[in-house]
């Protein structure tokens, strides 16, 4: 499968250009990122990161306060992480460890940037169906079992939103030579950090787990992500990648907002409220269109599908200045299906009214 990344969502500043409109006018339900402000504590701290001229230098190449500081939260061994140029940048480098142990599994339908790693090294991989049929109970058991060497797996799962259960991914550990588990959601999920699997990897060599707090934070043009794994693994990374892959205000954000537990809380908590209330508000909204079937989530994205081709109104929402994603570059999922990512309650009215227009 070819990926077009202009499927992918975020091509904001794009889709922009061509409307005419400036950025801020654009609502982008298309990228799954929160809709809040900075902390103004981080925004001001990042001013002055620029400010004292701390950007004039090289980062330092060994990340050694940024592994402290990402260790201290998660209570994991500094030379365990490895701070990466977002999620993506990490995913290359597990799909060449994926290539190393034979065929991986990627979960259908399912995030293409794996697929795009695992083309990086030419790896062998399948795809694997998921149901597309499921409860609102959360968490919910991970659903299949391939016969592969290694197995991906996102949690919360994108584009549906289902929260898997730790208990059922540990279950799976000594199946394969190598697990990937792509946690980029886990901490907007309400209740999604009690089924994270990064405190087994100390046990796990076998075990990567990917992180990003792009979403978390709102900063997907500062681009940081991080991973866990056995600390040999992460040496051979660091042998062969390049050399500064993290600027240094990505590096800032990332050290005070991991050691400063008081606004980290607070941020988290006012996320999982939102996407208590507004993941309910829009997934009964969606529900009162009759040829639309919202699917449930515990994200803050939702999928939908409708009766018939979205391709027409999507592009319709995007001419007036509203982004949905198109699920075409999910594998299995054809132009019926869509996903919305949630906006604060005012932009969310706006996406339903407006698709009022085009949808009985």
């Amino acid at each position: 499968m070819k990926i077009d990344f202009n499927r992918h969502g975020g091509n904001t500043e794009k889709e922009a250009r061509k409307l005419g409109l400036s950025i801020e006018k654009i609502i982008d339900a298309s990228a799954s990122i929160v809709p809040f402000k900075l902390p103004i504590k981080l925004t001001n701290h990042l001013i002055n990161t620029i400010k004292n001229e701390s950007i004039k230098f090289y980062p330092d190449r060994s990340y050694y306060e940024l592994r402290n500081s990402i260790s201290k939260w998660h209570n994991i061994e500094p030379s365990m992480i490895l701070p990466g140029n977002g999620a993506s940048e990490l995913f290359t480098w597990a799909a060449r460890d994926a290539g190393l142990n034979g065929i991986s599994s990627l979960p259908s339908p399912g995030f293409g940037d794996y697929e795009r790693a695992l083309k990086c090294w030419n790896a062998p991989y399948i795809y694997n169906r998921l149901p597309l049929s499921w409860d609102h109970k959360r968490p919910q058991e991970f659903p299949i079992k391939p016969k592969t060497n290694v197995l991906w797996i996102t949690n919360p799962h994108n584009p549906t939103g289902q929260l898997w259960s730790r208990s059922s991914i540990e279950s799976l550990l000594n199946n394969y030579k190598l697990v990937i588990c792509d946690e980029a959601f886990i901490s907007i999920a309400p209740g999604g950090e009690n089924q994270s699997i990064i405190d087994l990897t100390k046990t796990y060599k076998n075990l990567i787990v990917i992180r990003s707090l792009t979403k978390f934070l709102g900063i997907a043009g500062l681009r940081i992500g991080y991973a866990i794994t056995n600390s040999e693994r992460l040496s051979k990374w660091e042998e062969i990648r390049d050399p500064w892959p993290v600027n240094t205000l990505a590096i800032n954000a990332t050290n005070m907002i991991m050691n400063d537990h008081n606004m980290h809380k607070s941020r988290l908590d006012k996320i999982h409220k939102w996407v208590k209330e507004e993941g309910k508000w829009l997934h009964n909204n969606l529900s009162d269109f009759s040829s639309l079937s919202p699917l449930p989530s515990n994200a803050n994205f939702q999928l939908i599908k409708s009766d018939d081709s979205i391709l027409n109104i999507i592009e319709s929402l995007k001419r007036r200045g509203i982004l949905l994603r198109d699920c075409r570059s999910f594998i299995n999922l054809g132009e019926k299906w869509f996903r919305i990512s949630m906006q604060t309650r005012e932009n969310n009215i706006t996406i339903i009214n407006t698709l009022k227009e085009y949808i009985n």
